[in-house]
């Protein structure tokens, strides 16, 4: 509520500068607009709260996040990176990593013995995952993670943009950073680009990436920050019923002529289903791919053939997505061909299962 009008919605303040005091103090939370703005206290406060974290950052976009992260490192340290992630940020790490005098190791983190073979102790400084991995939807053990990552002596930063904090909360779980690309789940509504940075505590490293936010701008506009916090007033609304829908869509399309194989990590079959069981909070999140049978001509066909899933990048929206991502990561993609990656909306179930079975049975 805001205290001075005692509106039940925070006001915007768009203002980018603010008056210091009698004494020549900054008022509290307030600073020339790349350091602080009222406008992003609400989001930031609410979504430390929700992660169990010390303190929450907002950022121009999730890559901006990611930017942070990584830039805060030194020239000669090592990240452990997941393999199976969201590809922006292994193709900017494989251009970006020999300028900044960084290495970098891709491994299976969801394998713990692969992630503790590709660990230099005392060099590596930050293992980055991403719980569900896009686009497999494979899960990482996080408190195992977090415990090989600090006996090597380096942070565990967590993606948790498709779990959210309704189904995992990684600082709990022993991570040390959690990113989000607000963009998706957090909003919710397909208007906002944002990112967002939550820290356990409050150390030199976590001190480092604010400056970084600060000296980039890499900040997020004032009423991006109003539309996220409207968002996140739904948020553990949404993550449940788009779940609810992803699991029936799961095992309605597993058995299906037509599809090789679905991707979930609520299905019993999947290899991580255990892990996300145990560390997911009564749910396994809204999004699934397909394997259609056919290859890459007949998944692309499935694609144009929907009538209800926009063929369209992103995720986390009320409306559902389907997207042949080989095609959108590009060349050197190791995405199978045949792959159709589904964000699941807030559509009735038996539509989008209708849709979907409408689509594949164009299959010869």
């Amino acid at each position: 509520m805001d205290p001075l009008s005692g509106a039940l919605v925070p006001p915007i303040q768009p203002a980018t500068t603010f008056a210091r005091g009698k004494n020549y103090e900054t008022p509290p939370e307030t600073d020339y607009i790349r350091g602080h703005s009222p406008s992003w206290a609400p989001a930031e406060k609410l979504l430390a709260q929700l992660e169990g974290g010390a303190e929450a950052r907002l950022f121009s976009s999730g890559m901006a996040a990611v930017n942070a992260v990584v830039m805060a490192l030194r020239p000669g340290d090592h990240l452990v990176v997941q393999q199976s992630l969201y590809y922006g940020v292994r193709n900017w790490l494989r251009s970006f990593s020999e300028d900044w005098g960084l290495s970098f190791t891709l491994t299976d983190c969801s394998d713990l013995s692969a992630l503790r073979s590709a660990l230099q102790p005392g060099k590596t400084k930050l293992v980055w995952v991403e719980t569900p991995g896009n686009p497999l939807w494979n899960i990482v053990d996080i408190s195992a993670a977090a415990g090989l990552a600090h006996e090597a002596g380096a942070y565990l930063a967590v993606d948790n943009t498709v779990a959210t904090p309704v189904l995992t909360r990684p600082l709990t779980l022993g991570a040390d950073i959690v990113m989000h690309s607000a963009t998706k789940y957090l909003n919710g509504h397909s208007d906002v680009l944002a990112g967002a940075l939550v820290t356990a505590r409050k150390d030199p490293f976590w001190e480092r990436i604010q400056a970084y936010r600060n000296q980039a701008g890499s900040v997020l506009g004032t009423f991006e920050a109003w539309l996220l916090l409207r968002g996140m007033r739904t948020l553990p609304l949404r993550v449940r019923r788009q779940s609810e829908t992803a699991a029936f869509l799961a095992e309605r399309l597993s058995t299906h002529p037509a599809v090789e194989a679905v991707l979930y990590p609520g299905l019993i079959n999947h290899p991580d289903h255990s892990v996300a069981d145990r560390q997911m909070n009564g749910a396994f999140g809204g999004m699934l791919s397909l394997l259609v049978r056919g290859g890459e001509e007949a998944a692309l066909a499935v694609a144009k053939a929907c009538r209800l899933f926009f063929p369209a990048t992103s995720l986390g929206g009320v409306e559902s997505l389907i997207e042949h991502r080989a095609s959108v990561e590009g060349p050197g993609s190791p995405v199978p061909r045949n792959l159709l990656r589904v964000s699941v909306g807030l559509e009735h179930p038996e539509d989008l299962a209708s849709d979907l079975e409408q689509a594949l049975g164009d299959i010869p």
